[in-house]
């Protein structure tokens, strides 16, 4: 399919000054009917006993070293399964099938909706997870709360492709835990050609919080991401706060606004809006990540028009930048083969094929080589330096996570 360059707007105007790496699509569980999330399914058995088929799976009780591993040496004595957990929507399947056809690996794919739910599920003891993929902050607390093993990047024939932006982040010093896998912001996406929109761009979290301003175009339907973080952040970004702010009066009255706002919102979805709400304009303006609204754009476009039904816009007030990580369970007993894995993803093509798939920007430098030019180009998916700088991370809020979810349960009550 051609695609043509996206024609975002994006506000250059920021409020929130920089914070040092932190936070990215993830969402708070939903347990309303109007979310419409899934529950991740049940995690894999480990792999001990026999298939379906009756042949033996058990994990080697040594496998080979990563560095020959990636040499292409030792791979028959990869473990027989890999179990992997994901976001949903976020990796091209047939990157999956091509790795498992070469090294003879089945990955066992599951996915989930928020950065919560991942926690959730951990912390509930479920077991035979092997690579994970969290958000920024939420590694902070993984890492508090022993859920990761540690790994060593050096070790990794690809780790060279990272840029070194994503080098020794703050919630995870030296990378000794995770490796980053696709990075992006978090605003608002709103259909094209709205009447409204046309004389009215949304470069302000109002869009979104202010009653006022809803009433206006709340009747096409309103989307917003079922995400604790994300959620709260943004209109704590509104109320001119840190999106990471631990003070309770400051997260009440970012309580009290989203119930004021939240009679006009029609859904609160994460996982799957852009194909089930943007796609077929079940609404008209949604909370997005800035993939999710470029893959809108994209399935929406038209050779006839050379434009899509989504834009995207990132508010004035500050909006979230954040990074999502391959990391690998400190419970897992196929560290080696997960390590095999994540380097695999690290590739300069496999990494261009998942931008190319996802629409979200990428940590790897060399993958740019491969990225297609509309992406590369698109300041909706990489902004501009100038922008890039302003965005605010999302972070490990301490014991005030207490009070977030104190504010998250009556907003979803």
């Amino acid at each position: 399919m051609i695609k043509k360059t996206l024609l975002w707007i994006l506000a250059l105007v920021f409020c929130a000054a920089l914070v040092a790496c932190g936070g990215g699509p993830e969402g708070g569980p939903g347990t309303e009917e109007d979310t419409q999330e899934t529950e991740p399914t049940a995690p894999p058995e480990e792999p001990s006993g026999e298939t379906e088929e009756g042949t033996e799976t058990d994990v080697p009780a040594e496998e080979p070293t990563v560095e020959e591993m990636s040499e292409g040496e030792g791979e028959a004595e990869l473990a027989a399964q890999l179990s992997v957990y994901n976001w949903a929507d976020y990796i091209d399947e047939q990157i999956l099938a091509d790795y498992q056809e070469e090294f003879g690996v089945e990955i066992i794919y599951d996915t989930f909706a928020s950065n919560e739910d991942l926690l959730a599920k951990l912390q509930a003891g479920a077991s035979g997870y092997d690579v994970i993929f969290p958000s920024d902050y939420m590694v902070a607390q993984m890492i508090d709360l022993g859920l990761l093993a540690e790994i060593d990047v050096n070790a990794l024939s690809n780790w060279g492709n990272i840029s070194p932006t994503f080098h020794d982040p703050p919630f995870d010093p030296g990378n000794q835990h995770c490796v980053p896998y696709q990075w992006g912001t978090t605003g608002i996406a709103y259909r094209a050609g709205h009447e409204f929109f046309e004389e009215n761009t949304p470069t302000s979290w109002a869009y979104l919080f202010d009653p006022a301003m809803l009433e206006q175009y709340s009747d096409g339907g309103i989307n917003v991401l079922n995400d604790q973080r994300e959620l709260i952040g943004a209109a704590l970004a509104y109320l001119g706060y840190s999106m990471n702010s631990q003070e309770r009066a400051e997260l009440e009255e970012a309580r009290d606004l989203m119930l004021e706002a939240k009679p006009y919102w029609t859904t609160f979805n994460s996982e799957d809006y852009d194909d089930s709400l943007l796609v077929p304009d079940e609404v008209v303006l949604s909370h997005a990540w800035s993939g999710d609204a470029a893959a809108a754009y994209y399935a929406t476009y038209s050779d006839e028009t050379e434009d899509g039904n989504w834009y995207y816009a990132i508010p004035e007030e500050g909006a979230v930048r954040w990074v999502d990580n391959m990391c690998i369970t400190a419970d897992s007993e196929r560290q080696e083969t997960a390590m095999h894995f994540i380097n695999y993803l690290l590739d300069a093509e496999v990494g261009a094929a998942i931008t190319n798939y996802t629409y979200y920007a990428s940590p790897n430098e060399a993958a740019k080589a491969f990225i297609l030019e509309e992406i590369l180009t698109d300041e909706g998916i990489y902004p501009p330096a100038d922008v890039e700088a302003k965005l605010e991370w999302l972070e490990d809020v301490g014991d005030a996570i207490f009070i977030y979810d104190e504010v998250w349960t009556a907003v979803k009550g």
